[in-house]
């Protein structure tokens, strides 16, 4: 059995991460030793792992969820968890676009910079006013 500390050492999280995962519903309450200390075992040590990679490949909470839930269930089809990891897939594809306008920006503003005074500078105006932007590479709310 492993403490809390230890857990998050062996899975490389932090113990306030354990915690909130625990609050969350994401990892079962621990067995608690005559010092009302967490006790975890193998399979809260492979659970955190399972959810530490899914956090490393950008799944949001949700998904990891539902993850769990049909990888208690080996005996049915996978077929629920390619349809999540397609969708982060497309997620992914889009942020790779979103930051690929954003860098193509941030290439065109600094060629356009005659070096010479803030006020012909031409990475203030366009920061100061998106119009002389060349595309809309503006992030939306939902990505993080």
């Amino acid at each position: 059995m492993l403490t809390i500390g230890k857990l998050g050492n062996a899975a490389g999280v932090k113990v306030p991460t354990i915690r909130y995962y625990e609050q969350i519903g994401l990892l079962p309450e621990p067995e608690r030793s005559a010092g009302n200390q967490r006790l975890y075992g193998k399979s809260a040590l492979e659970r955190l792992a399972f959810i530490r990679h899914s956090r490393e490949l950008g799944f949001p909470l949700e998904a990891i969820r539902d993850l769990l839930s049909l990888s208690d269930r080996p005996d049915q089809s996978c077929a629920a968890a390619d349809i999540i990891a397609k969708d982060q897939l497309a997620a992914v594809d889009a942020r790779i676009a979103r930051l690929t306008a954003l860098k193509a920006e941030l290439e065109r503003m600094i060629a356009q910079c005659a070096q010479g005074t803030i006020a012909d500078c031409r990475i203030i105006k366009v920061l100061g006013d998106h119009s002389h932007c060349s595309q809309d590479h503006r992030i939306s709310e939902a990505v993080e």
